[in-house]
Formats: C-alpha cells, sequence, structure tokens
C-alpha cells in the first residue's frame, strides 16, 4: 500500500489555511465597517467637515467685507488674500467631503454636495467681481483728490479772484468787478459742492445730471472771467485763468476716477448679489449637515431626535 507523503499533502493544506485566512480577514473588516462605532466615526467626521465649510465660508465673507470697507491700497489687498485664502479652504473641504460621500454617503447627502458646488461657483463669480473692485478703491481716491489737491486749487484761484477785485477797488468799474469775481468765485464754489454727490452716485444717469450741472457752473466762471478780462484786461485776469486750470484738471480727474466707481460697486454687490449667494450657500450646507445627522445607524440613535411616550 502505498502512504502520501508530506510533501503531497502540504500544498493543498497551505492553500486551505490561506483561503480560511482570507475569509476571516474579508469577515473581520466587513464587521470593522459596518459596526456601529465606526459608522458612528464616519458620521462625526463628515458633519465636523461641514461645519468646517460653514465657518470658512463665514471667514472669508468677513474678510471680503474687510476688503470693501478697508480705506488704502494696502489694506484691501490684504483683506482681499485672506478672502481668497478661506475660499481655497473651502474648494479643499468640499473636495475632501465629496470623497467622504462617495465612500460612506447616501444618495440624499450626494446630491446636496452637488447642490452646494453649484451654489459655490456662483458665489465665487460674485466674489471675484466684488474684491477685482474692492482693491482699487476709485471713489475714496477720487474723495481725496477733491478734498486734497482739487480744494487747494480751488483756494488759490478764490485768493486770486478777491486779490484781482481788490487792486480794483478804487477804480470807477470796482462795482463790477466786485460782482464777476463773486461769480467766478461761487461758480467753482458750486462746481467742488457737485463732486461729492457724483463721487457718492451709484447711477451713471445721476452722474450724468451732476455732470451736466458742473459744465453749467463752469460756464457762467468763463462767461465771469471774460467779463473781467474785457473791464481789467487780459494780463490781469491771467493769474485767476491759470489757477482755474489748474483746478478743470484736477476736477477732471476726479470725475474720471469717480466713474470707474469701484468702492459704490463693489459695496453694492457685496450687500446684494453676494449677500444673497452666500446665505444660499449656508442654507446648503445646512441642509446637507441636517441630513448626515439623520442617516440612520443600527443600533444608536446617535443624530436623532429620541422618541417620547
Amino acid at each position: 500500500m502505498t502512504q502520501r507523503g508530506p510533501d503531497r499533502i502540504a500544498p493543498w493544506a497551505f492553500a486551505g489555511i490561506m483561503l480560511l485566512g482570507l475569509l476571516l480577514f474579508v469577515v473581520w473588516r466587513f464587521g470593522q465597517a459596518s459596526s456601529p462605532a465606526r459608522l458612528l466615526a464616519l458620521k462625526a467626521s463628515r458633519v465636523d467637515l461641514v461645519g468646517q465649510l460653514q465657518l470658512a465660508l463665514a471667514s472669508a465673507a468677513e474678510a471680503e467685507k474687510s476688503a470693501v470697507m478697508a480705506v488704502t491700497d494696502q489694506e484691501s489687498q490684504r483683506f482681499a488674500a485672506r478672502a481668497r485664502a478661506d475660499a481655497a479652504e473651502v474648494e479643499r473641504g468640499r473636495v475632501e467631503l465629496g470623497r467622504l460621500l462617495e465612500a460612506a454617503g447616501t444618495p440624499r447627502e450626494r446630491e446636496l454636495l452637488a447642490q452646494f458646488s453649484r451654489d459655490l461657483a456662483a458665489l465665487r463669480r460674485v466674489d471675484e467681481e466684488v474684491l477685482a473692485l474692492a482693491v482699487r478703491n476709485t471713489n475714496l481716491k477720487a474723495a481725496a483728490l477733491a478734498y486734497g489737491p482739487a480744494a487747494q486749487a480751488l483756494a488759490a484761484l478764490d485768493g486770486a479772484l478777491e486779490r484781482l477785485a481788490e487792486r480794483h477797488a478804487a477804480g470807477p468799474q470796482a462795482g463790477q468787478v466786485w460782482r464777476l469775481a463773486d461769480r467766478a468765485r461761487l461758480g467753482v464754489l458750486r462746481v467742488q459742492a457737485l463732486l461729492a454727490p457724483h463721487i457718492a452716485a451709484e447711477q451713471d444717469a445721476e452722474m450724468d445730471r451732476l455732470e451736466a450741472d458742473v459744465a453749467g457752473q463752469l460756464r457762467q466762471v468763463q462767461a465771469a472771467l471774460d467779463g473781467l478780462s474785457a473791464l481789467v484786461g487780459a494780463a490781469a485776469v491771467a493769474p485767476a485763468r491759470a489757477d482755474l486750470g489748474r483746478y478743470l484738471e484736477l476736477e477732471r480727474q476726479v470725475v474720471a476716477l469717480s466713474r470707474e466707481n469701484t468702492n459704490v460697486r463693489s459695496l453694492a454687490l457685496s450687500l446684494g448679489q453676494k449677500r444673497a449667494a452666500q446665505a444660499v450657500c449656508q442654507e446648503t450646507l445646512a441642509a446637507l449637515q441636517q441630513a448626515i445627522l439623520e442617516e440612520p445607524i443600527a443600533g444608536v440613535s446617535y443624530g436623532r431626535p429620541t422618541p417620547t411616550r
């Protein structure tokens, strides 16, 4: 009778042991993956990540508002950079949450994340427009020019007209000279007064109206200077005309900056479209967080109301 040697039995025994080990490993892993404790931990990690997204969105919104309200280019740029960094953090969290939901989420949760992705894309478009406008600060620059160099040029013109009138105060046409000088001074003061509402105006139509008023006042100023030239000579009026020319150049720069309207537009967007888009994103995240909390786990009631009798 022939006996089987150990070398003929060992391969089959080894294969059986390996198969048994593989089965035990699969059972162990399945049990680990489906245990209430592990499922609870996975749920907690998703809820926590949604909370981080909510905080990052809020932080980005605060930085964006600070960029809009900043009074210098440096501050605007610093806050805009912070807003963009927070937005990048939101994107990283969104991608990570997508991976978690693909592995352990429900169809409803994945649907809400897709909705959040669309909402976030809309928010980013508004954000970029707001931040691009905010860092330019053209309204603030217009105001600084109007109440700095332009006001100084106006004061110089006012002084030149006053000196002109005083030099001819004893002449036979003193009354006419004073009246024309005052008319020119008053006209330029009115132009200066119209710059502030122009800088603050939101609509082009309002700026058009203000610029028409400015043009009307300047025609009166030029007419007054022409009248003075006829009375006392062009040479005597030349200093005033030179000061007026310097003022008008600054006034044109103020109007051009004001026309860009970047501060007014960024503020309007921030308080309007940006706020609405931000609210939509936060609402979608809140719905996603609630959906995760309500996801049932056998044996636990985490995130679900406890029945009462």
